[in-house]
This record gives structure tokens, C-alpha cells and sequence, in this order.
């Protein structure tokens, strides 16, 4: 018989090795998928691990893209992996980056409110080439993007430590909140008036100082990448080198211990969800003045629920999350590949994404337990 043993203490061996079986596990098991889906296994594993990256047919679009996509999953990845080693679990980063979104975009467009020829600025009206420069619009975007999505997580931080509700189901509500005001803004308030009727805001490439222009031509690399890097340095310091970091590790393994260690509950779980929000807003702030640059119905692409995979399979260790964000966002690109070159389907892709969390979370069991084969008692 097999028989689950609790280990004394947990495997680091396991730790460490569950995530690689995982993606293992989960190319075996998504090849299976796409087999029974008519399409070649081995070509679509192929389309969505190698060849964005070493295929010349392929790789000089697609390795520009891994920055873009792997900029927002690390930057919402830390903010949440801090509250998860707390115990304080935010489902609603996707709520929180949609938010930062808007207000950054709101910003924008209210220092362009008819068009990018008549700017109306204190009073004045200029025409793009007399306006004044306004450099410092794309600062105040990123300030309405953090604060937007920070006020958003505020929401259920303030009912958690008010009222004792459980902020998993607060926050993933929000989400479909924060959508609803999504799709008002993108036919009401924000829709542009040179749209023809269609639902979405003006584009913020129009607008130099709202732009998020790349640092370095075709390379993917903006702003938002350098946030990422700064996110992974800044939760790597919190964490492991700040006594913040100690209560917020504490807080998580032994609550009782923190409580005695004078850790206050209320202002962690404030510190952690509104960390967390803020993150995620920005996150949202760069997409849409970046790689998005307007605001559509359709603009939240699920980065804020494919963080949560990207930070449990970094191990919720600023290091792994920036490694795992890159693979995760390696499965996006090839898997749009896959769509157009195998026609898979979208939801296919997302399968196989969730996949990886399932095995992951599956295997996580072998950090703490080991299986031992027994022999089986006979009973008289």
C-alpha cells in the first residue's frame, strides 16, 4: 500500500524541484490536450517553448514581446507573493490592474479633451505644436495608476480588518466590478469622439507626454520593464533583508507567534492588500500607456489572475517570479502562435496554463509528505 508520511520538516529538495516537474507535467499532459484536439503535440510544445525564441521565422517579433508580456505578471507577481507569505490571499489583482488603468488613462485624456490638435490647458487653448510641454504627465499617469489600484485593494483590506470578511472572496468580486466600469469607460466616459460610435478611448501614442515609448527600439524594453526589475530588487530587500519582511514571514507560518512578537494584524493585512493593489495598478498604468495604449472592453487580458500562478511557481520568491514570469509569459506569445499557425484555440492555451498551477499546487505535496510503499496487515 501507499501511505502519505508528514516529513519532519519540509523537503528544500522538493521545493525547488516541484516547479520543473510541473512544467514537465504539464507539457506531457497539454500534448495529450492538443492531441485530442486533431493538432500535432510535438509541433505545438515546440510553437509555444522554442520557437519564440530560437526560431528565425519567428524569434526577431517574438523576443521584443517577452518583455512586454512577462513586464505586468512580474510587477502584479511580487505585490501579491508579499501578502501570500503573510496569509493574506488578493484574488483581485485583475480588478486592481484594470482600475490603475483607467485613472492613468482618465489622466491623460483630461489634458487632451478635444483631440491632439485644441488642447484646453488652465484656461488656454494651443494647438499641439504651441502647447507647453507637459512633461510631467506621464509621472502624474503613473501616481493616478498606483493610487487607483491601491484605493481599489483598499476596499477589501478595510472590510477584512473592520468587519472580519474574507478578502479571497471581496477582492475576486471586485474583479467583476472593476469590469463593469471597464466597459462603462470604454463606451461612456473615456469613448473617443473621433471613434465612429465604437467603443474604446483615443490612442495615447497620439499624445507624446502620455506615451510609454520604448527605452531601446525594438527590443520590448519601456518602462514597464524597468518597474519589473525595480519590483523584484524591492520585494528581494523587503523580505529578506528588512524587519517588515520578518513579520510578514512570521505572520504567515506562525500567526500567534507574530501576535506575540508585536506584529498589529490590521496594519499587515492594510500594508500587504494595499502593496499588492498598488503594484497591479501600476502594472495596469504601464499597459495602457505602453503596449495596450487605449482603453478597450476587451483591454484586461487575465494578467491579473496568471500572476497568482506566476507566484506560487517562483515559489513566492522575488528571484523565481521573475524567472517564472518570463515563462509564463513565453506561453503567451507561443501560444498565439500556436493559434495562428495550428489554430488552436484560446481557450486551449489557457488550459494548459492552468494546468501548470494544477500540477504545481499537485506536487507541492511532496515538500511536505513523503510516500512510503507498506505492506498490507492481514486481519485474522
Amino acid at each position: 500500500m501507499l501511505r502519505l508520511e508528514r516529513r519532519p520538516q519540509p523537503s528544500r529538495a522538493w521545493v525547488w524541484a516541484a516547479p520543473l516537474l510541473a512544467v514537465v507535467l504539464t507539457m506531457l499532459a497539454g500534448g495529450v490536450l492538443f492531441a485530442a484536439l486533431g493538432k500535432d503535440p510535438v509541433a505545438a510544445i515546440r510553437l509555444i517553448f522554442w520557437d519564440p525564441l530560437f526560431s528565425q521565422q519567428f524569434a526577431a517579433f517574438s523576443r521584443p514581446q517577452l518583455l512586454v508580456k512577462a513586464a505586468p505578471l512580474i510587477l502584479i507577481a511580487i505585490g501579491l507573493a508579499i501578502g501570500f507569505r503573510a496569509g493574506i490571499w488578493n484574488i483581485g489583482a485583475e480588478g486592481q490592474y484594470i482600475i490603475g488603468a483607467l485613472c492613468a488613462a482618465a489622466v491623460a485624456m483630461a489634458f487632451f479633451p478635444s483631440g491632439p490638435t485644441d488642447v484646453r490647458f488652465l484656461g488656454l487653448e494651443f494647438t499641439m505644436d504651441s502647447a507647453p510641454s507637459r512633461w510631467w504627465l506621464f509621472p502624474l499617469m503613473v501616481a493616478a495608476g498606483a493610487a487607483g489600484g491601491f484605493a481599489w485593494a483598499m476596499i477589501p483590506a478595510i472590510l477584512k480588518t473592520r468587519f472580519n470578511t474574507n478578502e479571497i472572496l471581496v477582492s475576486l468580486l471586485l474583479v467583476y466590478v472593476a469590469e463593469k466600469l471597464l466597459a462603462a469607460a470604454a463606451v461612456g466616459w473615456l469613448r473617443s469622439p473621433e471613434g465612429a460610435g465604437f467603443p474604446g478611448s483615443r490612442n495615447l501614442s497620439r499624445f507624446p507626454e502620455a506615451a510609454n515609448l520604448e527605452l531601446i527600439p525594438n527590443t520590448g524594453m519601456h518602462w514597464g520593464v524597468v518597474a519589473a526589475i525595480i519590483a523584484v530588487i524591492f520585494g528581494y530587500i523587503l523580505l529578506h533583508r528588512h524587519m517588515l519582511g520578518f513579520h510578514v514571514q512570521l505572520a504567515g507560518q506562525a500567526p500567534r507567534a507574530a501576535r506575540f512578537a508585536g506584529v498589529a494584524p490590521a496594519r499587515l493585512v492594510i500594508f500587504c492588500l494595499g502593496l499588492s493593489g498598488l503594484m497591479a495598478g501600476l502594472a495596469g498604468m504601464f499597459e495602457v500607456a505602453g503596449p495596450a495604449r487605449m482603453i478597450s472592453i476587451d483591454f484586461n487580458v487575465g494578467y491579473g489572475f496568471v500572476a497568482i500562478i506566476v507566484a506560487f511557481l517562483g515559489r513566492l520568491h522575488p528571484v523565481g517570479i521573475l524567472l517564472a514570469g518570463f515563462l509564463m509569459a513565453l506561453t503567451y506569445i507561443g501560444g498565439e502562435l500556436a493559434q495562428f499557425t495550428l489554430g488552436l484555440p484560446s481557450a486551449a492555451i489557457q488550459v494548459f496554463q492552468g494546468m501548470l498551477l494544477f500540477f504545481l499546487l499537485a506536487l507541492d505535496m511532496l515538500s511536505n509528505y513523503r510516500i512510503r510503499l507498506t505492506s498490507r496487515e492481514v486481519t485474522p
